[in-house]
């Protein structure tokens, strides 16, 4: 099976360049530095536009600001927002990731009544202006997932799988850490998520060792901001 690459860009910069080098999907996000964010309303509809002539997914992020994955009602309605939005212009999918913090334990689990209320955003009904039905979107729950502890990342693959989110992107381990210290972590991700969902590895994966952590992991899709080789 071919691999496929997701490439994560912050503009349009990239995006024709990456497409033209195999990439095999764009996940769109804004200020990177910060972990990514939701892109504008311009650089989405471009992105869309340039991905149809080669059939190349595009995937865009709903954030609304850097900082920690614990959101406010007010924050989740900007979210709401703009899926509803990247619905609109195209997209093949969108990327979010809530968290709260458990009242008992106080560890940090999935927001599961924030995560579904996104999940029906994007894959439920929705119509635009003239009242045409608008497609479904994929979902990737992105590495807030990493914020997890062990037991409580199996407790998500369950939750999320059953909702029918699509995939969960995750470095397997602390952000910096090299990827094949994570191996083993994310074989077990891999072995309890068990076909249901996705288990997308990200981070420290590029161009140069993108086959070997997919073989290494018996995965058939990788991510990175370098996940193929550009000029």
């Amino acid at each position: 099976m071919t691999l496929l690459r997701e490439f994560c860009a912050e503009n349009m910069e990239r995006v024709p360049a990456a497409i033209a080098a195999g990439a095999g999907r764009i996940e769109l996000c804004d200020n990177l530095a910060v972990g990514g964010t939701s892109p504008s309303y311009g650089v989405i509809r471009a992105a869309v536009a340039n991905a149809a002539a080669t059939g190349t997914a595009v995937m865009a992020m709903a954030r609304p600001r850097g900082g920690d994955f614990v959101y406010t009602p007010a924050e989740e309605q900007m979210m709401l927002d703009d899926v509803a939005m990247v619905r609109s212009l195209g997209v093949t999918g969108v990327v979010f990731g809530c968290l709260a913090a458990d009242p008992a334990t106080g560890e940090l689990v999935v927001d599961r009544a924030m995560t579904e209320r996104l999940v029906t955003a994007a894959h439920g009904a929705l119509a635009d202006e003239a009242g045409e039905p608008i497609a479904p979107v994929a979902v990737t729950f992105h590495m807030a997932f990493d914020e997890l502890a062990e037991k409580n990342q199996l407790a998500a693959i369950d939750f999320l799988a059953g909702l029918g989110v699509e995939r969960i992107l995750t470095h397997g381990g602390p952000a910096g850490t090299p990827i094949a210290d994570n191996f083993d972590h994310l074989r077990r991700l891999i072995d309890h998520a068990a076909g249901r969902i996705t288990i997308l590895p990200g981070g420290g994966i590029t161009y140069e060792n993108a086959e070997a952590v997919a073989g290494a992991l018996g995965v058939h899709e990788v991510h990175g901001t370098k996940i193929v080789k550009l000029a």
